[in-house]
């Protein structure tokens, strides 16, 4: 059984907020969007507010889903569930993360990111620019 994930993207424009695992966790320095496990009697938007708070700092307005994969690593496999969402004030800080960096989709293809990730980022490069809808 697949493992609930759920992850943000928040966006400034055309950009949207990456961010790297720490070096110590599973696929370290990797690059992702933010986001974490569904705990037990969480909804995945009270999952995705919890996972904004601890990891950035910031209260997030969860809105839609926006895509959904599964993904099977060497250890474990997920159910993604990428939500769009906004960020109510705060600027995210680096409380977990190696780094945070607001990037194009275009300039995300430089990046390592966590193979999941990937699948989501050549799913939302073929919809086309973010902050067009």
């Amino acid at each position: 059984m697949a493992l609930e994930v759920v992850a943000a993207l928040i966006t400034r424009g055309e950009r949207f907020l990456a961010c790297q695992r720490p070096a110590h966790k599973d696929r370290g320095l990797l690059w992702e969007f933010v986001g974490g496990k569904v705990e037990p009697g969480e909804t995945k938007a009270q999952a995705l507010a919890r996972e904004c708070q601890e990891e950035l700092g910031v209260a997030v307005t969860v809105d839609r889903p926006v895509l959904e994969v599964t993904h099977a690593y060497p250890d474990l496999t997920i159910h993604l569930t990428l939500f769009a969402a906004a960020l109510t004030g705060e600027e995210p800080q680096r409380l977990e993360h190696a780094d945070l960096r607001w990037m194009t989709l275009e300039e995300a293809q430089g990046y390592p990111f966590c193979p999941a990730d990937r699948e989501i980022l050549a799913q939302l490069a073929q919809a086309g620019p973010l902050g067009k809808g």
